[in-house]
This record gives C-alpha cells, sequence and structure tokens, in this order.
C-alpha cells in the first residue's frame, strides 16, 4: 500500500471509532429501550466494519 492509501484507511478508522463512541453515548443516554437497542446495534456494527478493515491492513 502506498502512504497515501494508508493514510486514507487510518482516516477510515479514526471516524469509525468516533461514530461508534457516539453511538455508545447516546445508547447509554437513552430512555427508550428500542431506541437504546438501535443505537447499540449501531455500535456493534460499526465495530465489527472497524475489526474488519483493521484486520485487514494489518495481515
Amino acid at each position: 500500500m502506498t502512504p497515501k492509501e494508508l493514510l486514507y484507511i487510518e482516516d477510515a478508522l479514526s471516524r469509525g471509532e468516533f461514530i461508534r463512541t457516539q453511538c455508545d453515548d447516546c445508547a447509554n443516554t437513552l430512555q427508550d429501550t428500542s431506541l437504546k437497542n438501535f443505537a447499540m446495534q449501531l455500535s456493534q456494527r460499526n465495530k465489527e466494519i472497524f475489526d474488519k478493515l483493521y484486520n485487514t491492513v494489518t495481515q
């Protein structure tokens, strides 16, 4: 990979981590169970995507 491609991936990982943190924070403040579960599902899905991308880069 070129240095520029690595910067793109680093940026994607950083943004993915930010989104996951935002979903977790949102889930922790929600009272409605269905919305809370939805935010937690978004967080989990984002973590799965993050992990796949990270593992692809580190292999």
